[in-house]
């Protein structure tokens, strides 16, 4: 025969337990500096510049490696000629001859423009991946990973919060 007063006390430990590994995940997919924040960057700015440069959301992504919803950005569904830029800086990452349909929900490439980004891995949410960074400020744009289409094989997924976009030639 089962006690009710143990059962009760069981699923409140088993939710706090929960709750606690979910709490524990967040924590650890936020970070108190950008992915890559041990470079040397040609542009720099104090932590309150970015705050008064940036939107909330570009802060979060930009600054503090956070990641936006899926489909969420405009800039998924960009299909004109143009150029990608970072949101931070302005330096060009990724020309729209580039682009393509990742059905992944945000703005992804098969390359970025000539030395307009870095990488670094990312161990975060216990997992191992590539981080993909501005050159010039550091800001995260998102993840590289192996599964894009021909001519590279790579698909960088992109945060289409921490970029602009500019019509024309590309």
């Amino acid at each position: 025969m089962s006690n009710p007063i143990l059962s009760n006390r069981r699923h409140v430990l088993m939710l706090g337990a929960g709750v606690g590994a979910v709490a524990l995940i967040g924590a650890l997919s936020y970070r108190a500096q950008p992915a890559a924040a041990g470079g040397a960057f040609k542009v720099t700015r104090t932590d309150a510049e970015w705050k008064q440069l940036l939107t909330p959301a570009q802060y979060t992504v930009l600054r503090r490696s956070g990641t936006e919803r899926p489909y969420s950005s405009s800039l998924n569904d960009e299909h004109r000629k143009g150029t990608f830029a970072c949101a931070g800086c302005q330096l060009a990452l990724f020309s729209s001859a580039t682009k393509f349909d990742s059905r992944t929900g945000w703005p992804s490439f098969w390359a970025p423009l000539d030395n307009a980004v870095g990488t670094e891995t990312d161990t975060t949410l216990f997992m191992k991946r590539t981080s993909v960074h501005c050159a010039q400020c550091g800001g995260h744009l998102g993840h590289v990973f192996d599964d894009g289409p021909k001519p590279t094989g790579l698909r960088y997924c992109m945060n289409g919060v921490a970029m602009t976009f500019t019509v024309g030639s590309a």
